[in-house]
């Protein structure tokens, strides 16, 4: 990977290398070594797209994707290379392969593990990092460092699942958001900064838009001239890449401890005429500017550093982008309701 990247002779030898795969192992260790999601070289090159001057970045972004195209077409091809059956194989079966066999059924990601990738990959043409975190947390990083007072009633058990045997400041919990990973990342990394954090959530809810596990994507983005208007760009980006470009949306006022001001953004679910008792419109993000003492608390100075936090609801997203209408259609693993997409 010597050569400056996507020079011709780097795209010459990364189609020659794929060419000389022989069998589905190697080509799959290839794919990795290009995709891997935290140290694929196509993966890095994408990540160092934020570092570079405005007018650079939007001409190195479609240079990598046209090349990632060219990769992804290589190993298709070489793929479907590897496993078509050799002549001379064909010569002595006595299989008759013209036979009008039964098509072979073949698995495909659940709609929200692929909403998830699609999730990385638009944030991340966009300069954002990406970053998981555990799903048990303690009070303090799922509560106290993002500015909830200690009577508020999310920490109330009938909203949230404590870990028994836990107490004081060991205190744990499965979390409630993937805000916690937020705290995280700011107290490991200087700003500037942008990224966002996926996974899934618990809270004690259960109903046609409410689930007791579901999936987030949570963002951040700080630096030193970050305004509401950034963010509306990002949210209004987010919406027309991942649920269609028609969407209808409107933002409105909203209110959550660790951002202020707070917005919310709701998108057209239903028509008129399809009302139901969740209504034609369906709250999909919280977001707003992150507040002085989140900043204050993770050592970033608000005097210096500004910016927002949003969470978007990924299975809500789901369901407006696919018209699914309860969002318990996603969870019981049916195969009659997965086959449709």
């Amino acid at each position: 990977m010597a050569d400056t990247p996507l020079s011709p002779k780097l795209i010459e030898e990364t189609l020659q290398e794929i060419l000389d795969m022989k069998d589905e192992e190697q080509l799959a260790l290839c794919e990795h070594k290009y995709f891997g999601r935290k140290d694929g070289w196509m993966t890095v090159e994408m990540k160092k797209i934020k570092d570079l001057p405005a007018e650079e970045r939007k001409e190195k972004a479609k240079g990598l994707n046209t090349f990632k195209s060219k990769i992804l077409e290589a190993i298709a091809a070489r793929r479907e290379q590897l496993s078509a059956p050799d002549a001379d194989v064909l010569q002595k079966e006595t299989v008759d392969f013209s036979l009008n066999l039964p098509k072979r059924e073949q698995g495909h990601l659940h709609l929200v593990h692929e909403f998830i990738a699609q999730v990385e990959e638009v944030f991340g043409r966009m300069g954002f990092d990406v970053m998981y975190s555990t799903e048990v947390e303690s009070e303090d990083l799922n509560f106290t460092q993002l500015n909830f007072p200690v009577n508020h009633p999310s920490r109330d058990a009938q909203d949230t699942f404590w870990i028994k045997g836990t107490t004081g400041k060991e205190r744990k919990l499965l979390r409630t958001h993937t805000s916690p990973g937020q705290i995280r990342y700011m107290r490991s990394h200087k700003p500037p900064f942008r990224a966002v954090f996926p996974g899934k959530v618990y809270r004690k809810d259960a109903d046609a838009t409410h689930s007791p596990m579901f999936h987030q994507f949570e963002g951040l983005m700080i630096g030193e001239h970050i305004t509401l208007a950034n963010m509306k760009a990002i949210m209004v980006t987010a919406i027309r890449e991942l649920i269609s470009k028609d969407a209808e949306f409107r933002f409105r006022t909203g209110f959550f401890p660790f951002v202020e001001p707070g917005l919310e953004v709701d998108v057209r679910w239903r028509s008129e005429e399809q009302q139901t008792k969740e209504g034609t419109w369906l709250e999909i993000v919280g977001c707003g500017m992150v507040h002085p003492n989140v900043l204050k608390n993770c050592n970033i100075d608000p005097e210096k550093w500004q910016g927002f936090a949003f969470g978007f609801g990924i299975d809500r997203m789901v369901m407006i982008r696919h018209q699914i209408p309860s969002i318990r259609s996603l969870f019981p693993g049916d195969l009659r309701f997965l086959k449709q997409f």
